[in-house]
């Protein structure tokens, strides 16, 4: 049935990961590749004793194979058109779609929905497609109009954003640009809060959706406080403290645009409210000296690991930025810590907060244990996908 697909065989014993689900296929995993094949093709995966695994997209690197199922289907246009059905379905039991209040979410997320090495999110009417893999970059033209099937009039446009994700070693030179339609707004609303979303230029997708639910528990420990939100990008945790009744809030991002873009959001939502002002500095530099001018912190850095070998740094990392809020925060003060490195565990994170409150000395305790919400489900069988890691933190 899928003999058009060249045979990746694994050695002995290596195959038990597949068994179990795990979508990825190691390059130390294989014995061989029984004939030619290219970054981005389709290939079948076999046991050294000939057992079909599953199917996968091939390519150059550690992770040599992202398997995309584990049964002997052909992955034609209505394979795809399914899995993306599914994945729709998946937000629509969880009231996202048709919501006037919050119209933006993530509507694929990679393994967590299937398909690895593709992301999508929702704006409003326009989804926003981004390819870590060649295999899937190579079929978005088919995904887009499957996508298209699947949303009907929800879908306005598709705008694909994979010029800096598609893997260097590829040969390919992605562009940025519509796949279909075009946008005409670029204000999307999260729990009725405004935000102006640059998906053609902005970090990521434009927007960190990630993090609508942690910003919402934000807002119901803001009234009266003084708020400092560092690493503040398009400004989302600012004006749920706003929102929640804060008494000033401070925004900071080493970015001037990241600051422009927090300013516009504030105006949107709070227009001439001078309870918030906004920084362009340093975050290590501005917590240097700011003792009890804060009693509620957020911390949300850029991940500080990309790669496992940047492990020890990043940790040391976390340690340092966590010490100074400790040290800085106003006693009886809570601070929303958040890592979103993948190859930090919780417990790594953890133990770094735990060792900068040491090392502060000031006694702390967790109110709450943060992650991603359920628009960036994780595969149960792959627990990499569980990358944001939080605690709310309340310091004596």
């Amino acid at each position: 049935m899928l003999n058009q697909y060249t045979p990746v065989i694994l050695k002995s014993g290596k195959d038990q990961s597949l068994k179990r689900f795990h979508p990825w296929v190691f390059s130390g995993a294989i014995k061989k590749i029984k004939g030619p094949v290219n970054e981005g093709d389709v290939v079948a995966v076999y046991s050294n004793k000939d057992e079909f695994l599953g199917l996968g997209h091939y390519q150059v690197g550690s992770i040599t194979v992202r398997v995309f199922s584990f049964e002997e289907k052909e992955p034609d246009y209505d394979f795809w058109k399914e899995k993306l059905q599914q994945a729709y379905n998946l937000r629509k039991s969880l009231g996202l779609t048709n919501n006037p209040e919050t119209n933006t979410f993530r509507l694929l997320h990679a393994e967590g929905d299937g398909m690895p090495g593709l992301i999508i999110d929702f704006y409003n009417g326009t989804a926003v497609m981004q390819m870590h893999s060649i295999g899937m970059y190579l079929i978005r033209e088919e995904l887009a109009k499957a996508l298209k099937e699947v949303m009907g009039d929800e879908l306005q446009a598709i705008y694909d954003k994979s010029e800096k994700t598609i893997p260097f070693k590829s040969d390919i030179e992605p562009k940025d640009g519509y796949l279909l339609g075009e946008s005409h707004s670029n204000v999307v609303v999260e729990y009725g809060n405004k935000f102006k979303v640059d998906w053609e230029n902005g970090q990521k997708t434009g927007f960190f959706i990630d993090q609508r639910e942690n910003r919402k528990l934000l807002e119901t420990y803001s009234k009266d406080k003084s708020v400092l939100n560092m690493f503040c990008y398009t400004g989302g945790f600012s004006f749920f403290a706003m929102n929640g009744g804060a008494k000033l809030v401070h925004s900071v991002d080493a970015s001037a645009k990241a600051i422009d873009l927090t300013n516009e959001n504030v105006e949107l939502n709070y227009p001439g409210d001078k309870r918030h002002e906004a920084y362009v500095t340093d975050a290590f530099e501005f917590l240097k000296d700011i003792k009890d001018k804060y009693d509620l912190i957020v911390l949300d850095p850029p991940a500080f690991a990309k790669h496992r070998n940047a492990l020890h740094q990043a940790l040391q990392g976390y340690k340092r930025i966590n010490t100074r809020a400790f040290e800085q925060i106003k006693p009886g003060g809570i601070l929303f810590t958040f890592s979103c490195s993948q190859v930090v565990s919780k417990e790594n994170f953890r133990n770094a907060v735990f060792s900068a409150a040491a090392i502060a000395g000031r006694n702390v305790r967790i109110l709450h244990q943060m992650t991603q919400p359920g628009d960036h489900p994780i595969n149960i069988f792959h627990p990499e996908g569980e990358y944001l890691k939080g605690l709310v933190l309340y310091v004596e």
